[in-house]
């Protein structure tokens, strides 16, 4: 092997003006965005959280019960969703529903986001379409466990996201994060 060979002098100049290439073109490319061209491809920069990029239709959020026309949540408390649930984080208690045509209400229904994987399986499951994840909320946090288990009442209170995917309710504060 000769020097150029032992250096691996031709594959290194070869990489650095692979990446040079990718860079200058891409700097070209983020310049003409800021300058306002809009058929400016390639990486551009979102300034977030001030601009949010556009999500798809199908995207999983935060979970949310529907109600009834009368103001019922919607769920039969079938256990459908508990049962399907892969991070067992879905926990439900089964209450008589004071409606005799409705045999069952779920008096207590917990969501715990720290275990959940956002699959969807419980959606797909529900029987009853009770269930969704169309609020459009993506950033929830908290300082506790406890604080990503949300209760019936702040699931029944979510709204589904606008017609441009933003959350049309606000993200409800956990417990452990309330003034």
């Amino acid at each position: 092997m000769n020097l150029a060979q032992r250096f691996y002098l031709r594959e290194v100049l070869s990489g650095l003006g692979l990446t040079a290439g990718h860079f200058f073109r891409n700097m070209g490319r983020h310049i003409a965005h800021s300058l306002g061209r809009r058929d400016a491809r390639g990486a551009v920069t979102i300034q977030y959280p001030e601009e949010r990029r556009p999500l798809a239709p199908r995207l999983r959020s935060l979970h949310r019960l529907v109600r009834r026309e009368d103001g019922s949540p919607r769920c039969v408390a079938c256990m459908m969703c508990e049962t399907v649930c892969p991070a067992r984080c879905i926990y439900i208690v089964a209450d008589e529903h004071p409606n005799p045509e409705i045999e069952k209400v779920p008096s207590r229904f917990d969501i715990d986001l720290g275990k959940c994987v956002f699959c969807g399986y419980c959606v797909e499951a529900c029987p009853e379409d009770a269930i969704r994840m169309d609020t459009g909320i993506l950033e929830f946090s908290s300082f506790s466990r406890g604080g990503m288990i949300y209760t019936k009442e702040a699931l029944l209170a979510l709204e589904p996201a606008g017609p441009d995917g933003r959350p049309a309710s606000p993200v409800p504060i956990p417990a452990d994060r309330r003034p």
